[in-house]
């Protein structure tokens, strides 16, 4: 190969321009490939797609302004895990002060104002953080674009559920139990956990089914404590202490401490969804047994969707399976029918369980590789196959690219023990190299 400057045309950006080298198209290509240096040069799980043809040239550049934060850049992404941490704690924490507090109480209070203190920054973060246009699918690094979409959209919800407790609660008449139901407002950031379960669930790198059944699992016991607390606060609020769910199972209730009431209300919440009802705890007034209802109806619905995912993830599990046993049914149905050789049906058994074997290992190696493009696997079948093809005398003195043309045109079988692969005066249609095992 010689050292010559060689020239490419590569995505043109005015009329009759001229070509880049091959160095400079490489450069360009991994910047476009990969994000701010955040990807590997050949991934685009996490990147801007190019578009085809002629009008690629308008998105060959991707380098943002040097204040702003790509929302694909790793260390953004470790600061929006850590705020999903500080989600799940505020799910928590809020419906449990709506229920059992009703003033700020430490630890809880400081650990609530430094939580506001992360979001606090996180809010102005937000307006140096760019956006994906979905109307072109560009990175918008324009800071007043991203202070209108920001101010336009979410900005208030996310000061008013960071605002601390403690600037207007002098405000508010003593009447007005406002500290619960400010508590509630938090509740807001749960978007966020929404936001990172479904990048999970896209994410090779993590299994899909135990992320699927966290996030339901997690989904199931935010709704119970929900329904702990919001009764439970029902049942402070009633005139009569006696007349509540709390007072069958605790007479003296409000002298307990606040665990035991957590745990009797949790008790309560956690017998209700799950449908079983005991009976030995249940609405004891009106206002209770309205909340009840409501809660039970709502139970149903979300039973329904946990359940239902539940069954497509074993199901999905165990399909191949089933898919397997219906198939070894229906071939020993047919070799019965039509009276095969016992020779004959074994071999159809043992392939078909050889078959079923390298699917459930992974190993669907031709499905894969028709999938790739025509490059691809001719560079699968080189590095898989050539030394293999080299070594055969058949072979001896052959060039490469004939080689190499033999190689992109092959593909592995699995043959069990006893199962024919040629017959004697068959016409011949495949060349079959053995790589390990006899014949």
């Amino acid at each position: 190969m010689d050292n010559k400057k060689k020239k490419v045309w590569f995505w043109p950006e005015k009329q009759g321009g001229g070509g880049v080298s091959i160095k400079e198209a490489e450069d360009i290509a991994a910047e476009h490939v990969s994000t701010e240096e955040t990807m590997s040069h050949y991934s685009f799980s996490k990147g801007l797609l190019p578009p085809l043809g002629v009008n690629s040239g308008s998105t060959r550049r991707v380098k943002l302004r040097f204040f702003i934060v790509s929302p694909f850049d790793p260390r953004y992404r470790a600061w929006d895990w850590f705020l999903v941490l500080l989600v799940v704690y505020t799910a928590w924490a809020s419906p449990f002060e709506f229920g059992y507090l009703q003033t700020p109480r430490a630890p809880l209070s400081i650990i609530d104002n430094v939580v506001n203190g992360f979001f606090a920054i996180d809010i102005v973060l937000t307006f140096f953080v760019a956006f994906l246009d979905k109307a072109t699918y560009l990175l918008v690094d324009d800071p007043k674009r991203i202070a209108w979409r920001y101010v336009s959209s979410w900005l208030i919800f996310d000061v008013v559920s960071t605002i601390p407790y403690e600037l207007f609660g002098s405000l508010l008449h003593n009447t007005i139990q406002g500290y619960g139901i400010f508590s509630m407002l938090r509740l807001w950031r749960l978007r966020r956990a929404s936001n990172c379960f479904a990048r999970l669930e896209k994410d090779r790198k993590y299994n899909y089914f135990w992320v699927r059944c966290t996030k339901l699992l997690l989904v199931a016991l935010f709704v119970v404590h929900c329904g702990a607390c919001f009764c439970y606060s029902i049942a402070a609020h009633y005139p009569d202490p006696s007349m509540t769910f709390m007072a069958l199972a605790e007479p003296n209730w409000t002298q307990k401490s606040l665990l035991i009431r957590y745990v009797t209300a949790m008790y309560w919440s956690i017998t209700t969804f799950s449908t079983t009802g005991y009976g030995d705890i249940h609405g004891n007034n009106a206002s209770e047994r309205a909340f009840i209802l409501f809660y039970m109806i709502f139970n149903l619905g979300l039973l329904a969707y946990i359940i239902g995912n539940m069954t497509n993830l074993v199901v999905h599990v165990t399909s191949r399976t089933r898919n397997f046993r219906d198939t070894i049914q229906g071939a020993s149905a047919f070799a019965q029918r039509n009276k095969l050789p016992e020779r004959l049906q074994e071999q159809m058994v043992a392939h078909l369980s050889l078959r079923y074997r390298t699917d459930s290992e992974g190993l669907q190696q031709q499905e894969i590789i028709d999938s790739l493009p025509k490059a691809i696997r001719s560079s699968i079948s080189h590095y898989l196959f050539y030394e293999v093809v080299d070594k055969i005398y058949l072979f001896h003195g052959i060039s490469n690219d004939l080689l190499f043309q033999l190689v992109s045109e092959m593909k592995a079988e699995y043959f069990p023990p006893k199962e024919d692969v040629i017959l004697r005066n068959e016409a011949p249609t495949d060349f079959y190299i053995m790589v390990t095992g006899a014949a």
